[in-house]
């Protein structure tokens, strides 16, 4: 099968709705700056896991695309990135403390009962200090919003290179 053909095997590339760092730009240097302070004091590889589950369930294609090449650029495994979908099958690939965020992103970015429910934050503050669990709740916090953007505009996956946006 010659490129071509295999190329015109896939669906169209839907092309995004609006360039909204470009009409709104204070706004995505806000989110930029707001981002590079939320993740600090945060392992890495779990900074990634958490914005990687968080954009699983927001189904944001261009910030799982984004998130998962730099987790693997950031040495993540690719069996650890595999599983994330199904982390509570998967529990043995994580560690508690990971699988503390994980649960707490879910909780965090699915507000369904109105409320983070107390053993879920009471795990989560069992594996982090105040000020690093309030910085992975902030690091939730913004992915969330980031999603919003993705979703909303429909930014396209499959162009982002590891550590561009950083």
């Amino acid at each position: 099968m010659s490129t071509a053909q295999e190329t015109a095997a896939y669906a169209t590339e839907e092309a995004p709705r609006l360039g909204w760092a470009e009409h709104a730009p204070d706004v995505y240097k806000a989110m930029i700056r707001l981002d590079s302070v939320a993740k600090r004091g945060l392992d890495p590889k779990l900074y990634e896991l958490v914005k990687i589950r968080a954009s699983q369930l927001n189904r944001c294609a261009f910030c799982l695309d984004m998130h998962t090449k730099d987790a693997l650029a950031a040495g993540e495994s690719v069996e650890r990135v595999v599983q994330l979908s199904a982390w509570q099958e998967s529990r043995h690939f994580y560690t508690e403390k990971e699988l503390a965020a994980l649960e707490l992103t879910e909780a965090v970015t699915v507000l369904t009962e109105g409320s983070v429910p107390d053993e879920v934050y009471a795990r989560a503050a069992g594996h982090f200090e105040e000020a690093e669990l309030a910085q992975l709740v902030a690091a939730i916090t913004v992915i969330n919003a980031w999603n919003r953007f993705g979703v909303t505009f429909r930014m396209t996956p499959g162009h982002y290179r590891p550590g561009q946006h950083k």
